[in-house]
């Protein structure tokens, strides 16, 4: 049921009809579809004669939107489906998730003050009793209604094949249970259960995010065999490291043994931090000193385990997901085609019954006046509407056949060609000469060539002033470099004006970009004159409050730097890269939102566990430059611990400070000494913990999104070696991630069409 615009997926589009609906009382026919049906056939449940084009006016939604159209299509539901995709509520439902998802970071534990760090923390501000409660039983009566909504509206048959509508309904009543028992203890419970499965309620609202669920649960299997590859050899290594640093006689010599092999345990989390190359070279340094023979186990260790068998994982899972966006696009385009057919099915009842041709046979053809009628209605982007109305009326004979109004929603694929507003046209030829100069595409280069000397000089006066402080600057050097750069901005600006006219040189986003900059730059520098007067030799402006103006001309000065993004497009291996980006920006939102749901998980974990367990040894009242220093005296810390390195603001006492420590884990520098600390202040179990959020982060989903980039590059790659770089960036219409694949998509047959509109479990199309 969800929107589906990218990486749908496979699909299930639902089983035969259930005769005892009450759309479909009072029809005894059976059904069938073919190519030839008599009007009778064409019977859908209800008196509305604007049925059939409400009908297909929500099927081409359907198609546009990449979503099923196995769902209700009586009168009633068609306007209750078409308010529940409307855009008022769909974004009312995001961000009602969006709001019950960021409660955590107002609950208690709080995470509202302006350090996480315990030594200087002040109490943070609690919520009184009552106040989140209010905010998330609101949440939870919407979530209520759109699951109420959307399970009527794909019937009770639909409903029941659907897990996961059905664990909607769970996960609902058992936050309401779980808020009912937090109000009847008055706030004050240890644990909120309803916070872990919060992140359900984004999961479900997104189909993206199931089928990349579904497909990371294909693939753990063989990730499964990859991991016991590890375990043996980590096991194996550690045992062989446990014999070969065993406790000596000579205490000088068991550095190694006392460090990292004391004992089983220890030698686990030692290996298995160095398969990560965290703590590489220190593992070995303690025996490296004693014998440099003992350097051949970490090599092998390392050398087996961190380049092979992780970039052995890393290929595994690109071999899974090889195909798996060709597949999606599949499965969109199939939906996209099929609520197409749809259309076009009812739209041809629709026909038969206004035409007095019900008694011939059925040709495969609809009214223009009815295509128009459906156009004029449907919810799409304006300049598709327009480009589909434009071809609708060149079909003079009134009917359009079934391929041409498939072809007709080909638009759907394509953006709006970008038209510039024609240049002024100017009398004098002098006149006509400097337009034609001042609009040549040499001026953008000679800008940049600017800005790049405007970035060089900043960048040298604050290499000579790095060593002094802002009050001992010579400040009317900058001035006048900021003020020659205004004036060369400024001119450039009017230049372009006078050669394409206000209205084209506002139709370029570059320009509009630069012209924003240069407005800024004028007004600022504007106010340092009214302010402290015209620059002059020894010329130095107070600072108030946190900058002083010239270091605010100095930063929007640095913006022009981005001006160089214009050369991208120019540069075919550049153009390449970075419209790979953009597209894994744009079509790869569900594995950010899975994401997030696991990093919410995580976190929420953290804090049940581990709130608390590590206490500053002192706590200040006020920070001041000596706090660091006086804080943790008398304290004893060892080298490269967690207290030694000051780790103190990475807890997990409250939710955003759980989230950061969770992210510098992932990274997995110094994750061991979170590890270690952790395992210090409460149980060698808390490793597992550690170990389960590296494997779930750093392993599988830095590894999952390296396949995904190789797979979009790669096909990108492909497709680029016969294209040239003006074909990318110059197109009048830019195609999307379907189209660009459109060579390896197989179309849909119309037998499989017509199959899948023979399963519509409520639309009744045939006799």
């Amino acid at each position: 049921m969800e929107s589906e615009p990218l990486l749908a997926g496979s699909i299930n589009y639902g089983s035969q009809p259930n005769n005892n609906d009450p759309i479909f009382k009072g029809s005894t026919t059976t059904k069938r579809l073919s190519y030839s049906v008599s009007a009778e056939s064409c019977c859908v449940e209800g008196d509305d004669e604007d049925l059939y084009l409400q009908q297909a006016i929500v099927f081409i939604e359907d198609a546009i939107q990449y979503r099923s159209i196995n769902h209700r299509v009586d009168p009633s539901s068609l306007r209750l489906y078409r308010w529940y995709y409307s855009r008022i509520w769909q974004w009312g439902l995001g961000l009602t998730i969006a709001l019950v998802l960021m409660l955590a970071f107002v609950e208690r534990p709080s995470s509202l003050s302006y350090t996480s760090d315990p030594r200087f923390r002040t109490p943070p501000w609690e919520p009184p009793c009552g106040l989140t409660e209010g905010i998330e039983i609101v949440c939870l009566i919407i979530f209520t209604i759109d699951f109420a909504t959307k399970s009527y509206l794909i019937g009770w048959e639909e409903f029941r094949k659907c897990l996961w509508l059905i664990f909607y309904i769970v996960v609902i009543s058992a936050s309401i249970i779980d808020w009912t028992l937090s109000l009847s203890m008055e706030c004050d419970e240890s644990l909120r259960v309803r916070r872990l499965i919060r992140p359900f309620f984004l999961l479900q609202n997104s189909s993206l995010m199931k089928k990349t669920l579904k497909c990371i649960k294909r693939t753990l299997p063989e990730i499964a065999s990859v991991f016991l590859l590890l375990a043996l050899h980590l096991c194996l290594f550690t045992m062989i490291g446990m014999l070969l640093f065993a406790k000596g006689e000579d205490p000088d010599r068991n550095g190694e043994w006392q460090t990292y092999f004391r004992d089983l345990p220890t030698s686990l989390s030692s290996l298995l931090v160095l398969l990560t190359t965290a703590n590489n070279p220190d593992v070995m340094i303690p025996a490296y000193s004693i014998n440099r023979g003992y350097s051949i186990f970490f090599i092998l260790f390392s050398g087996f385990g961190t380049y092979f068998l992780m970039n052995l994982l890393t290929a595994i899972i690109y071999n899974q997901f090889r195909g798996y966006l060709l597949m999606s696009i599949q499965a969109s385009i199939l939906r996209r085609r099929l609520g197409i057919r749809a259309a076009f099915e009812v739209l041809s009842c629709e026909g038969r019954g206004k035409d007095g041709s019900h008694l011939e046979k059925h040709l495969e053809r609809v009214r223009v006046d009815a295509v128009l009628q459906m156009m004029a209605r449907v919810q799409m982007k304006s300049y598709c509407r327009h480009a589909i109305i434009k071809k609708v009326q060149q079909f003079t004979d009134g009917y359009i056949q079934w391929d041409d109004f498939r072809r007709l929603f080909d638009e759907l694929d394509k953006d709006p060609v970008k038209e510039h507003p024609p240049k002024p046209e100017y009398g004098s030829p002098i006149l006509q000469r400097l337009q034609t100069v001042f609009s040549h595409p040499y001026i953008t280069v000679v800008g940049n060539a600017v800005a790049l000397g405007n970035v060089m000089c900043i960048c040298t006066v604050l290499m000579l002033d790095s060593e002094k402080s802002v009050g001992i600057r010579d400040d009317y050097y900058m001035e006048v470099i900021n003020l020659f750069f205004t004036l060369y901005y400024l001119l450039e600006m009017s230049l372009k004006m006078f050669a394409f006219g206000c209205r084209g040189y506002l139709s370029y986003r570059n320009n509009i970009f630069d012209g924003l900059l240069t407005i800024c730059l004028l007004i600022v520098q504007i106010i340092i004159f009214a302010t402290y007067g015209f620059p002059h030799p020894k010329w130095n402006p107070a600072s108030y409050g946190l900058l002083s103006l010239w270091e605010m001309v100095r930063l929007v000065n640095m913006l022009i730097v981005f001006r160089f993004l214009r050369i991208i497009p120019d540069i075919k291996l550049m153009a390449l890269v970075a419209s790979t980006l953009v597209d894994l920006v744009k079509n790869l939102r569900a594995f950010a939102g899975i994401l997030v749901v696991v990093f919410y998980v995580f976190a929420v974990f953290g804090i049940w566990l581990f709130q608390g367990a590590i206490s500053a040894p002192g706590k200040m009242s006020e920070v001041s430059n000596s706090s660091m220093e006086n804080v943790t005296i008398n304290f004893t810390m060892e080298c490269g611990s967690y207290e030694q390195l000051g780790y103190w603001p990475n807890n997990f006492d409250d939710f955003a400070s759980s989230l950061v420590l969770l992210y510098n884990v992932m990274v997995v520098n110094n994750w061991q000494v979170f590890m270690d600390a952790y395992s210090r202040y409460t149980t060698e179990w808390s490793k597992v913990y550690f170990v389960s959020w590296w494997l779930t982060s750093s392993v599988m989903w830095v590894n999952l999104f390296v396949a995904l980039i190789l797979e979009n590059f790669i096909y990108k790659w492909d497709r680029s070696v016969t294209c040239p770089v003006e074909d990318i960036e110059w197109t009048g219409y830019e195609s999307t991630v379907q189209l660009m694949f459109r060579e390896h998509i197989q179309e849909p047959t119309e037998e499989e069409l017509l199959s899948q509109l023979h399963q519509h479990p409520h639309l009744n199309l045939t006799g």
